[in-house]
């Protein structure tokens, strides 16, 4: 029996069983990593199944349940009926387990999810290609829990709000964050089957969602919300079919419509939060383009690259990740992609995350950068922060900065360089041990600036202070100064005290 390309679906009843079989065999994040030992998850996340067979061999039900989905293997009908004893049944009709002869099999995933406050279970298709088996993915994938949604989880910012929006559900993961921190959650996916698979994620882990079909804003219409969280089909193509990583839309205007029409359904102070992918044209300046998408939204906007791949290396990148690598056509389609790019003069594309707040400024606070480096997660406290700082640095003119009182941040050291024993360090470089990590190089008279920011004397008096032990013209300094500082509040590397 095959439910290849048909939504699974659990009433009320079914997934109140389903639950209590999986609390009882405490089918968990850190359990199930227990049961596969340390070994068999790294092996797993790696796509590789052996060792974490090789470990479950107790007949425990959480073993079997690790076995039946995270391993896909299948189990023994008596193993089945004993750890799922209330639910296999409703499982096995909902279509998300086959059951044939003597033995049962997943037909979508089942598995735990946690972020810092607990668990959840989340519902989404098999995932494909393990243990080097080539196989290509149907159009209507669902695609579970992701590197990329992981990400867009962790930058999201997570004040408490009034509603929410999750464009582009699919399993629902990003909704099981949002319903954290806000009262309403509305998910849109233009896929059915995406849809019914977050109803399940939502249910089972007692989530509330107001679940709409259709595409991009179509659903929402003019509605508006406190945050917007979007991980998009954002691949940039001439047009692709798979509905979890492809949109009907050629290019990057998937990434340009989530980030310009997400900010008209922006309440007074929301934001949007969105992963997109963008195009580098020949010659161009990457900023000009993602530059022009955010001034269309009048919103104070944090754009951070965080990766580029040449068009080969991106057609080879998600070619494998459809799978269609196995087809017989896969020639074909690298070179008809790839002769796409060039009719379009594009030199590579560029990966990233977009952040919108929607403050009514005249003057809206942009900061478009490359951050290819090593960050520490979650970032969405030092993402919320840094757009904080921006709409604080607009309204000081430079007078009101050099009056305000300015403090270290707690994370930052200072770092010097030269030959052992030398009065004198050849470099000084400052650097955040949190959040992005940032490392920035300085002078004299700003280590010595910052040194002495401490949050008790206006920065005026400090700069003074500096040129005098410096020797320099004070008023030099200062327009010196002021532009440095202004970077360091942007950068975190000085707060407001």
């Amino acid at each position: 029996m095959s439910f290849v390309g048909r939504a699974p679906h659990l009433d009320a009843e079914a997934v109140a069983r389903v639950r209590d079989d999986l609390a009882a065999a405490s089918y968990t994040v850190d359990d199930v990593q227990g049961a596969l030992g340390p070994v068999g998850s790294a092996a797993l996340n790696r796509n590789e199944t052996t060792p974490g067979l090789r470990a479950t061999t107790g007949g425990s039900a959480l073993e079997t349940l690790v076995r039946l989905w995270p391993l896909q293997a299948a189990v023994p009908l008596a193993s089945a009926q004993a750890a799922l004893p209330t639910s296999l049944d409703v499982l096995v009709a909902g279509r998300l387990l086959d059951r044939e002869g003597g033995e049962v099999r997943a037909v979508v995933d089942l598995r735990p999810y946690a972020d810092d406050a607990g668990d959840w279970w989340v519902c989404s298709d098999l995932t494909p290609g393990l243990d080097g088996v080539l196989s290509h993915v149907p159009a209507d994938h669902v695609l579970g829990v992701s590197s990329a949604s992981s990400t867009l989880a962790q930058v999201t910012v997570r004040p408490e709000i009034a509603r929410a929006l999750d464009l582009g559900t699919g399993c629902g993961v990003q909704s099981l964050h949002l319903a954290r921190h806000a009262r309403q959650v509305v998910a849109t996916d233009v896929s059915d089957r995406a849809v019914a698979m977050a109803g399940i994620t939502a249910a089972l882990n007692g989530i509330t969602l107001d679940l709409r079909q259709g595409d991009l804003y179509a659903p929402v219409a003019d509605e508006r919300f406190d945050l917007v969280v979007s991980n998009p089909p954002f691949v940039v193509s001439p047009g692709g079919r798979h509905a979890y990583r492809d949109s009907r839309l050629v290019g990057d205007e998937i990434s340009l419509r989530v980030v310009v029409e997400g900010a008209r359904r922006l309440t007074g102070g929301g934001w949007l939060q969105a992963l997109v992918n963008w195009v580098r044209p020949y010659g161009r300046d990457w900023r000009d383009r993602i530059g022009a998408w955010v001034a269309a939204t009048g919103c104070d906007a944090w754009v951070v690259e965080r990766e580029v791949l040449d068009p080969a290396a991106y057609v080879e990148l998600w070619q494998r990740d459809s799978g269609e690598v196995a087809l017989p056509d896969y020639r074909e389609r690298y070179d008809r992609w790839l002769g796409w790019f060039e009719e379009q003069d594009v030199e590579g594309v560029g990966f990233g995350w977009v952040t919108l707040r929607c403050v009514g400024a005249g003057d809206p606070a942009v900061r478009l950068e490359e951050w290819p480096h090593a960050v520490e997660q979650p970032l969405g406290p030092t993402v919320q922060a840094g757009m904080e700082r921006a709409a604080l640095l607009r309204g000081w003119d430079d007078a009101a900065l050099l009056g305000r009182r300015l403090s270290v941040a707690p994370d930052v050291v200072q770092e010097q360089v030269g030959p052992p024993g030398a009065e004198h360090p050849e470099t000084v470089v400052l650097r955040q041990r949190r959040g992005l990590m940032r490392a920035r190089q300085v002078g004299t008279a700003e280590a010595g600036l910052v040194g002495a920011c401490d949050g008790s004397v206006p920065l005026g008096v400090l700069v003074d202070a500096v040129a005098e032990v410096l020797g320099r013209d004070p008023d030099a300094l200062r327009a010196e100064l002021v532009p440095h500082v202004r970077e360091l509040v942007a950068e975190g590397f000085l707060l407001p005290a």
